[in-house]
């Protein structure tokens, strides 16, 4: 057994040196020898029949630098082990290691050095005592009319009238470049959009009411829409809705296409159209099935942001130490491509969040017997799938979902990533078991200006 010595170079940063003798490589060295001796193709020989002499001048010294090599590493892990070191990446080669320097014409003591990161000592802050906050929104009846109304208008049946007359009328409709009087701009491109009436601003509405397929309309932007309308319509044309000149350009608006939908009647047909398997008949019924369903959101949403601010909470307030010279010099060497010192500077921050996220959560799931299963590894990837291609239309065939799921699984990364997201979903899951927030009523606006503030 190699000897391992242990020195300590800064807090939590260890120089550990592993010297092996003769008696730790020879056996391991000379039986490698003869394995390739059996194996080795070598012209003149029969295979199986290359003497060890042979052999050994022909591949000894890279097979004694590879057995060399093998046993410290060995060693060092199973030291490591035997005395419950906790260690954060893996022991870093010091630069003054050299193979070049081991001969197995003269077996004697090498030594090898390694630099070993320590898991830092920590205390999680007790949760149950933390003050945190649960942000109740509740379902109003305006929620429910919105959400019945948009209901009505997706399972509504699309006409085409002749004249705009609403502010729900739907205008399919191109942008051409031109100046004030409608000279459009030679060889200026044509630009398609579906805007609702609504979406124009007062005047402009003023002057569409009454058109029909095929008219035309001389609009300037910075006076067409209002502030928020213009944002977007501006991008689509890629201009920029902050630029003077962008908004101050002229457009010829012509008229391709002119549609309404139709309001579904609050009947039991579109009852049950609306809520497939829901077996409601009743306006009654249905206003309180969309009431119940909304609340249920809004309680989803308040629990995920708890789990956000318990995230904060468990990542930000308890306090360790780290190695940091170690891991700036771990990540530059660990890493698949080298990166520069300004790179890790640059990066570190955010590094040593999530290494204390890590820390923490491992701490609480080894604590309390979180484990994940691989049918949630599985259904993580499944979800992860749906939301790519979910609003997608691909007619409700999703046969192909397992077979790439199970194409996925066979990537050690993606099923890492899987991993760690259900892993810290359950460690959050347990946090909040464990919180006693206090209740907070807020509108839905005051609440999404809450996420947005923490969407990151």
């Amino acid at each position: 057994m190699a000897q391992i010595t242990r020195e300590q170079i800064a807090p939590l940063h260890e120089r550990i040196t592993v010297t092996v003798s003769p008696s730790d490589y020879n056996p391991a060295y000379e039986a490698s020898l003869k394995k390739y001796a059996k194996t080795a193709n070598i012209p003149g020989f029969r295979k199986g029949m290359v003497p060890t002499g042979v052999v050994k001048k022909m591949y000894g010294a890279s097979v004694f630098t590879e057995e060399v090599l093998r046993i410290i590493e060995n060693d060092l892990m199973q030291y490591l082990q035997t005395e419950n070191i906790a260690y954060l990446g893996q022991p870093l080669p010091e630069d003054a290691n050299d193979p070049a320097l081991f001969n197995f014409n003269e077996p004697k003591d090498y030594s090898f050095t390694f630099e070993l990161g320590l898991k830092p000592d920590f205390t999680i802050p007790d949760i149950a005592t933390a003050a945190t906050t649960l942000n109740i929104v509740e379902a109003t009846d305006e929620m429910i009319e919105e959400e019945i109304e948009r209901m009505q208008q997706r399972l509504g049946k699309m006409t085409e009238p002749e004249t705009i007359t609403r502010e729900e009328d739907v205008l399919n409709v191109s942008f051409q470049k031109s100046d004030a009087l409608g000279n459009i701009e030679e060889g200026a491109e044509k630009k398609e959009n579906s805007l609702l009436l609504k979406y124009f601003s007062e005047s402009a509405r003023k002057q569409l009411l009454g058109k029909k397929k095929d008219e035309t309309l001389v609009i300037q932007l910075s006076s067409a829409f209002e502030d928020k309308e213009r944002e977007w319509v501006a991008g689509d044309l890629g201009l920029n809705k902050d630029n003077a000149e962008d908004m101050a350009q002229h457009f010829v608006l012509h008229i391709s296409k002119l549609g309404f939908v139709e309001k579904r009647d609050m009947d039991e047909t579109f009852f049950k159209e609306a809520m497939p398997g829901k077996e409601i008949t009743t306006e009654e019924a249905f206003r309180s099935e969309i009431r119940t369903q909304i609340a249920a959101y809004w309680k989803h949403q308040a629990s995920h942001l708890l789990e956000h601010e318990l995230f904060h909470l468990l990542s930000e307030k308890t306090k360790m130490d780290f190695p940091e010279a170690f891991l700036k010099k771990w990540l530059k060497k660990s890493g698949e491509k080298e990166q520069s010192v300004e790179e890790i500077e640059k990066e570190f921050p955010a590094f040593l969040n999530q290494l204390r996220w890590t820390l923490v959560s491992n701490e609480i799931g080894s604590a309390n017997s979180i484990q994940v299963g691989r049918e949630e590894i599985v259904d993580s990837l499944r979800q992860q799938l749906m939301g790519y291609f979910g609003s997608m239309n691909m007619g409700g065939n999703y046969d192909w979902l397992d077979s790439y799921v199970e194409r996925m699984m066979e990537d050690k990364q993606q099923v890492e990533n899987a991993y760690q997201r259900v892993f810290s979903s359950k460690v959050l899951a347990w946090a909040a078991s464990q919180a006693k927030p206090v209740e907070k009523k807020m509108t839905a606006a005051e609440f999404l200006a809450l996420q947005e503030k923490h969407n990151h």
